[in-house]
Parts: structure tokens; sequence; C-alpha cells
């Protein structure tokens, strides 16, 4: 599968894979390949690791301390599928239409069309398919026109095509990962200062992040979690993500101002683990 045509994953850093903490491991596995269209690329008694046609995306893991997270808690907001087209989109919405599935809301953002719901765990899932680059609008100082307005359901449905939904369309991958933090400055601080991230567009109680002018990589919000303190080890929810790198010299800039700033990191074999300041895991590698 190349996801690499895509502009998300065509910049010098995007994201990877993300990792969830659940209660109930069998009944949420079961949501991600039902209705997202995943499928278990590797299982043990306390997790899988579930992906598009090999390409690892999600790990869910449980254990008998899992703790429900509080809404209000800094952690995933929701973590976002980019689908390959418009095409693959109305396929994908067609298929929770005819399954009943519940969407929580549903958006054009100018830059993308975006449809939203939750697992059965509360973790919050976005899907949706960007427009191409030339097509949005880029301010003076590189930021990126972004807007919250109707998204066309019954039309992008029509569109879609006969062939019943089998699995996640080839290329699907994790295009951004929106996060619930406890202060803006700090979020804003850490993700642009520290791991190089550019500032793409704000709204009210958000930052969104990206790499090489994308829309956003990584955005933060405090809609539900202003003032959260640092993430319990045993909360259900979001225990990290990664992000990889195009570029080494994007990584080793990130590790020089995590190294500066006396940031605790962890060399691993699959990179270097690092925490943002509300306990979210990120692995960084290139």
């Amino acid at each position: 599968m190349d996801t690499k045509k895509q502009f998300a994953f065509t910049r010098h850093g995007y994201v990877g894979q993300a990792h969830l903490v659940v209660k109930d491991l069998g009944q949420v596995s079961r949501f991600y390949q039902d209705v997202i269209g995943l499928s278990v690329i590797d299982k043990s008694a306390s997790g899988e690791i579930l992906g598009v046609n090999d390409l690892p995306l999600l790990t869910l893991t449980t254990s008998n301390e899992a703790a429900k997270a509080p809404t209000t808690a800094a952690g995933l907001f929701h973590t976002a599928f980019l689908l390959p087209s418009r095409n693959a989109l109305a396929d994908w919405l067609a298929h929770v239409a005819h399954n009943n599935i519940r969407l929580e809301g549903a958006s054009d953002h100018l830059v993308s069309e975006a449809i939203y719901l939750s697992d059965p765990e509360g973790n919050g899932i976005e899907v949706y398919r960007d427009r191409q680059p030339d097509e949005w609008n880029y301010q003076p100082d590189g930021t990126v026109e972004m807007a919250t307005k109707r998204l066309d359901l019954q039309a992008l449905y029509e569109s879609a095509g006969k062939t019943p939904f089998r699995q996640a369309a080839e290329g699907t991958a994790i295009g951004h990962i929106h996060l619930q933090v406890g202060a803006l400055p700090q979020a804003d601080a850490f993700y642009q200062d520290v791991l190089g991230l550019k500032i793409m567009a704000r709204y009210p109680g958000a930052s969104f992040f990206g790499y090489g002018a994308y829309h956003h990589h990584v955005a933060a919000n405090i809609w539900n979690s202003r003032g959260a303190e640092t993430r319990k080890e045993n909360m259900t929810g979001l225990s990290g993500y990664s992000l990889k790198f195009n570029e080494k010299e994007t990584l080793a800039t990130a590790l020089a101002a995590l190294d500066r700033l006396e940031i605790p990191t962890e060399r691993q074999s699959d990179g270097i683990a690092v925490k943002d300041p509300w306990g979210i895991g990120l692995k960084l590698s290139a």
C-alpha cells in the first residue's frame, strides 16, 4: 500500500500509528474492523494491532487496571483516518449508513471533507478526505484557511459506488491526531518550538499544527479539558502515537530541542519515546 502519494505523508513529518487503552478489547477491536474497515495484523492476550494491508495504524491494549478516563482529561479528541479519495469517503459513508452506525457530525473544512463518530468507549474518530493542496487557500503568513461548514451527506452518499464495502480503501492511514490538552500556550510551545510543527490555523480554543504546509498533522484543543493535568498511567483512551520523519534532519532538530529543554527521552528499538506536557506518549522515528 502506498500512502506516500497523499500530500499528508510526503511532508518532512507525519503521523504513523495511535495506541488506545480500552476496557473491552473485543468490542472495540470489532468496531474498528466492522465500521472503519481495519484488519487485525497481530494479536496477543492483552492487545491487538490493526491496520490496512499490513500497515499498522492502531494498537489496542487492555488490562485489569484500566480505569475510564473522565471526558475532561487530557488525551484524545479524535483519531483521524484519511481516505485516499472522495469516492472512498462516499463508499464508506454508504457502508455506515446501511449498517445504521450513529454519526456525530459532518463538516466541510475547505481543505477537507470530514465525518465524525465515536467508538464504543467514546474515543473520537474522524474519517475524511483531503482536497488537493492547490485548492487550499494559503495566507501570506503560511497559514491555511479552514472553516466548519455543512457537508452535504446526501449528495456524498448518492455518489457512492455500487460495490459493497469490505475493508478500508487501499491507501487509508492516520492523517492527523487531535488532542485534548490543558492549555494552548504549552501545546504551542511543545508542538511548534520543540517538535518543529508550524501553526497552520487557529480556532477559538484550538491550534492546528502541520509539517510542510499540510493543514494539520496534530491539533490541540481545550474545549473540554481546560486546566487538565498529566494523565494517569492506567487511564483509558490515548496512550500515545507516533510521528515519523521523512527527513532525518527534522528528527535531529527535535531531539536537540528536547535535550536543550531537558525533556526526558528514551531510545527504544522502534524510535525515541517522549511524553508531551500532559503525559501523552510520542514515538519519534525516521
